[in-house]
């Protein structure tokens, strides 16, 4: 897919909800997954039914008063959002994260929140933070990876959690260390190539002696 397309099919949806994307513009090391991380790592969250009356009002003002109260935004409103490559959508990419096909998983994609915003209702409609409006999938990341959101919709409501320095959780470093190293036809190759990666660069510079 050409950058015309992606802007077009991706990009314009997301500014429509209140997200400028900011292209190519991820800082270096950022952790390409966040998974396997326990009680002990959350530092806050909110759950809500589908009954909720006016749910996406509600979602809205819970998600901005975590993403102040975590950190998740800078001082500009900039973090990272997890994005299908391509342009496939939230589920879409759902479907093919374990699968072993040859889609590729998503990526980090610097984002900045504009005043007039709707994570909840546009940008989950938009088929890439989720399936329709009230019905979030997303991942979310500060720029110094402080902190971790991630959203999800269950059976009966909205799951909403923050993660406190997910790169340096025991939990989650030892389930993306599995990941690494099994060699398993369920898991997408790109997906564990990155995660290798990632944790063999962050030993590297566990074990290179401080400058100065």
């Amino acid at each position: 897919m050409g950058a015309r397309e992606r802007v077009r099919k991706v990009y314009r949806p997301l500014w429509r909800a209140g997200i400028e994307v900011i292209p190519n513009a991820v800082p270096d090391g950022v952790m390409p997954y966040v998974v396997g991380y326990g009680a002990e790592d959350l530092v806050g969250g909110f759950s809500h039914p589908y009954d909720t009356p006016r749910l996406v009002d509600r979602l809205n003002a819970d998600w901005y008063d975590l993403a102040v109260s975590s950190g998740l935004l800078d001082h500009r409103r900039e973090f990272l959002v997890q994005l299908p490559q391509g342009t496939h959508s939230h589920q879409a990419a759902l479907r093919h994260l374990h699968s072993g096909s040859h889609t590729a998983p998503a990526v980090w994609t610097r984002g900045r929140l504009l005043q007039r915003w709707d994570i909840m209702g546009r940008a989950a409609a938009s088929a890439f933070l989720g399936i329709h409006a009230g019905h979030p999938g997303f991942a979310m990341m500060a720029l110094d990876s402080s902190v971790y959101v991630h959203a999800s919709t269950g059976e009966i409501g909205v799951d909403v959690l923050a993660v406190r320095h997910p790169d340096r959780s025991e939990n989650v470093l030892r389930h993306l260390e599995r990941i690494a190293v099994h060699d398993s036809p369920y898991v997408n190759r790109e997906f564990r190539e990155r995660i290798a990666v990632w944790l063999a660069g962050r030993a590297r510079c566990a074990v290179s002696p401080s400058e100065g």
